[in-house]
């Protein structure tokens, strides 16, 4: 896995591009001088986060032969101000989930998320405590 970073304009503002030349813009807090002009890297972590458990609660309840019409993730994280660095201290993370779903099954395919699969919890997790909610509305 290779990742590139290039300056693009101002003090903090960086492209990343991926080994496929997908890219994402970058940027730090305006207290710092940032220019609002992409992700800041924490925020990158927590898109890390939702897309890394996404892909793994579609592919196991797909296995699981559950019909999921769709999903959205919303994540919200607090950090440990007062260290530094300042890490991530709660990320809460809610699955808003469509289609005909078992909710044994839904919980089935969360703990097998958070607890085995998703590498980038299993990172965020030694340093966080990761809290997973979700919701299940009916068939679209």
């Amino acid at each position: 896995m290779n990742i590139n970073l290039i300056r693009k304009s101002g003090k903090f503002n960086f492209e990343a591009e991926n080994e496929s030349g997908f890219t994402v813009e970058l940027d730090a807090k305006a207290a710092i001088g940032g220019e609002g002009k992409g992700f800041r890297p924490m925020e990158m972590l927590l898109v890390g986060l939702g897309g890394c458990s996404g892909i793994d609660m579609v592919n196991i309840l797909t296995k699981q032969k559950e019909v999921i019409d769709d999903i959205s993730i919303s994540i919200n994280a607090t950090r440990k101000d007062e260290e530094m660095p300042p890490i991530f201290d709660v990320i809460n993370i809610n699955f808003q989930l469509s289609g005909n779903l078992s909710a044994a099954k839904v919980e089935r395919a969360l703990s097998m998320t958070f607890d085995k699969y998703c590498s980038v919890s299993n990172i965020l997790g030694r340093s966080a405590t990761i809290n997973f909610t979700y919701e299940i509305k009916g068939s679209k």
